[in-house]
Formats: C-alpha cells, sequence, structure tokens
C-alpha cells in the first residue's frame, strides 16, 4: 500500500488523536540526529510528533522487555535481528506485510534475519560484518592465512605495539574462528529452521578455530586483557598492525588518518581448505505490537525511515552496509563517508559469513560461551574442556 494512502486510512480512524499522538522510538546515539529530522518532516505531513531517545545500545532489548511487557515503552526500537525470536516470543513486536516494503529492494537476507515462522518482524537497515583491517604503514599487503598474519603479527608485537589484536574474549568477534574451521551454533536446514538441541560449539572444528585464537595469548600476539576498546583505541592511533572489526569502525579510522585496507575474514585461509566465517549481523526497525500508536509507527518505518533516502541516510550517520540494493547506487551518486572499495571488502566479509540465530535460545549461549573463551585464553582450560563446559550449561539453559 503507498504511503498516502496508508496515511489517508490512519487518519480516517483517528481525525481525534492525530493531532496529539507521538510516537517514541528508542535508539542508539548515532541515528538519533537525522532521525529527528525525518520526524520533523512527518510531522509537517502528518501533525504525528516523533520523539528520538537515545538510550545505550547493549540497554535497548533489556529496558524493552521490561517496559514492553508492561504495556509502556517506545512504538519503535532500532536493533539486531538476533533480538526478533525472544521479542516475538514475548508477544512484544508487531509483525509488517512484506506487501507493504518494497521487499524486491531489499537484501533477502536482511528480509531473512528478521523473518519467524514466516512472518517479517522488523525491517532492516544495515547488514554487518567483522573483517580484518590493517594498517598499510605495517601490512602493506594483506595476508593470504593465519599463519602468515601470526608471522607478521610477531614482527609488530614490542614494548610499544600490538601486531594484531582484537575483542578475542567476545564471542561475536571469536566465532569467525570456530565456524571457519567446521563449528556453529545450532544446526539449521533450510525447511525446519534451526534444531536448537543440535550444538556444534564443541565438535572438531569448533575446538581447533578456539585452538587458533589461543595460541595467539600463548606467544605473546594478544596480551591477556586486552578487549574491544584496547584495540579499538590502539589501531586508531597506529599502534596496532592489524585488528578485527565491523564497518561500524572505520568512519573514526579515516577521520584519525590511518591508512588501511580491509581484508574479508572469508579470505583468511585457517587452515587448508579452511576460511574464517564470521557472524554476519542485521540492524533493524522493530514496532511495539503493545503500542497504541502502531499504524503511525508502521507508516513512520515504512515509508519515511525504509525508503531508499532513509536508508542512505542511516548510512551516513552509522557507514555499515545498508540493506537496501539501490541504496548502493545512491552511494555511488551522492557519495558517503567510506570509500567505495572498502564498502566492497566489508560486502564480501557478510556475503560468506554466517547470520547470527535469531532464535530465543541464543539468549543462551553468549554468556557460557563468553566464559569459555576466557577460561582458554588464561589457560584455566584446554579449548575442548572450556567449550564442553559452555555447551553443558547452554543445553541446560535451553531446558
Amino acid at each position: 500500500m503507498k504511503k498516502w494512502a496508508i496515511l489517508a486510512l490512519v487518519m480516517m480512524l483517528s481525525v481525534v488523536s492525530v493531532f496529539s499522538a507521538t510516537i517514541v522510538i528508542w535508539s542508539s546515539e548515532k541515528q538519533v540526529d537525522f532521525m529527528k529530522k525525518i520526524g520533523q518532516q512527518f510531522t509537517k505531513d502528518t501533525g504525528i510528533t516523533v520523539d528520538v531517545q537515545m538510550v545505550n545500545y547493549g540497554d535497548i532489548k533489556s529496558k524493552y522487555l521490561t517496559a514492553a511487557q508492561a504495556g509502556e515503552g517506545p512504538d519503535i526500537i532500532v536493533g539486531a535481528h538476533d533480538w526478533v525470536g525472544e521479542l516475538v516470543e514475548n508477544g512484544l513486536v508487531e509483525s509488517i506485510p512484506f506487501s507493504a516494503i518494497e521487499s524486491d529492494k531489499f537484501a533477502e537476507s536482511g528480509l531473512n534475519a528478521f523473518t519467524v515462522d514466516g512472518k517479517l518482524y522488523g525491517v532492516p537497515y544495515a547488514i554487518e560484518a567483522l573483517a580484518i583491517l590493517y594498517n598499510k604503514d605495517y601490512i602493506p599487503e594483506p595476508p593470504a592465512t593465519f599463519a602468515e598474519l601470526k608471522e607478521i603479527a610477531k614482527d609488530y608485537t614490542t614494548d610499544e605495539t600490538l601486531g594484531f589484536v582484537f575483542d578475542a574474549a567476545n564471542f561475536y568477534h571469536a566465532y569467525g574462528f570456530l565456524a571457519g574451521m567446521g563449528g556453529n551454533v545450532f544446526a539449521w536446514d533450510k525447511k525446519t529452521g534451526y534444531d536448537v538441541n543440535n550444538i556444534g560449539l564443541n565438535n572438531e572444528g569448533a575446538i581447533e578455530g578456539l585452538k587458533l585464537i589461543t595460541s595467539l595469548y600463548e606467544e605473546g600476539i594478544i596480551p591477556q586483557g586486552a578487549n574491544g576498546n584496547t584495540a579499538d583505541s590502539m589501531f586508531k592511533e597506529g599502534l596496532a598492525a592489524a585488528i578485527i572489526n565491523g564497518p561500524w569502525a572505520v568512519a573514526d579510522y579515516l577521520n584519525a588518518g590511518i591508512d588501511f585496507g580491509v581484508l574479508p575474514l572469508t579470505e583468511l585461509e585457517l587452515a587448508p581448505g579452511k576460511y574464517g566465517k564470521p557472524f554476519v549481523g542485521v540492524q533493524g526497525l522493530m514496532i511495539n505490537s503493545k503500542s497504541a500508536n502502531k499504524a503511525f509507527a508502521k507508516e513512520f518505518v515504512i515509508n519515511y525511515l525504509a525508503t531508499a533516502d532513509g536508508i542512505y541516510n542511516f548510512y551516513i550517520a552509522d557507514p555499515r552496509l545498508p540493506s537496501r540494493n539501490d541504496v548502493t547506487e545512491l552511494i555511488k551518486t551522492k557519495g558517503g563517508p567510506v570509500p567505495q572499495e572498502i564498502v566492497d571488502e566489508f560486502v564480501k566479509s557478510a556475503a560468506g559469513g554466517e547470520p547470527m540465530p535469531n532464535v530465543p535460545e541464543m539468549g543462551s549461549v553468549w554468556s557460557p560461551m563468553a566464559d569459555a573463551l576466557s577460561l582458554a585464553y588464561s589457560g584455566q582450560l584446554s579449548p575442548a574442556e572450556a567449550l564442553n563446559d559452555a555447551v553443558s550449561k547452554i543445553k541446560e539453559a535451553i531446558k
């Protein structure tokens, strides 16, 4: 249904409330300013106020779960696709007809990420995957293999610099190695979806993948206690030769004057015939099923934020890979904060990655896996012992 047809219907049904209604949006910092501007246009067109509130990204889901279950909270949230299973299970997000959006313009992987039992529960605006970023002052050409990466990293691991560092204790960042060697979270079948009772995080491939990362600690390449902030700040200051990070970090590195290249994790050979396989994440817009303003919220999401111009503005504010195929051409025409060759390399990493499962059981995975990684890196448990312990805890939590 076209924008003004929807709007006419909404206005006919809600004449009295149109001029007093307010749509509340919870979003992290980067998207707030441009959504406020689009909200001002929406208000001019409809008389409906848009209140965009900044909430720390890590707090949005937990706060929303509490508020929405009480019939409160925002009308729209901006968040990740792996939240959707839990939110749908709790009846807290509204489905959106595929016919209401320009489905053929969106990447299929983005729509699939927000689809549960055949229904769409969010409109994607960005797709993301991790890659290796290398400082060309240290590494003129990217390594082809993990063994080569380690040898290069050792050359630049000194009292003042790090050859290679990333947020390895974060399961999201570590997963590319486990999956690339043959591990997986839940077994997947195209017809039946995820089998949450079939967990592959302690199979032979996952164990070998964790051994690769653990060797970086054992050989003194990554120091104990290093985290995402360490990696980010050192790379930004020119003190790290290579890191793993996502497209959201690129603009800061460009602004810092770092001359860097991007190596898709999917092109790093971990072992003969085995390549990195990072998680693919999708960011999108979800509507509160308990909102009194669902019709207005859908209108704003579908016909103001999820248009080609709207998603282009998301890209300008937070340069991740746009979910709409036609926005790529818009970027070529209008430009953007990230050079096209960098965008292209992140696209390759996402194309060969693995979507994060969007089932509620995924919530039981993060904490046990974080513990397992920490125990393996510190040497308290072997990679096999740490992963066996984690899978045992995940299965118990799923029960």
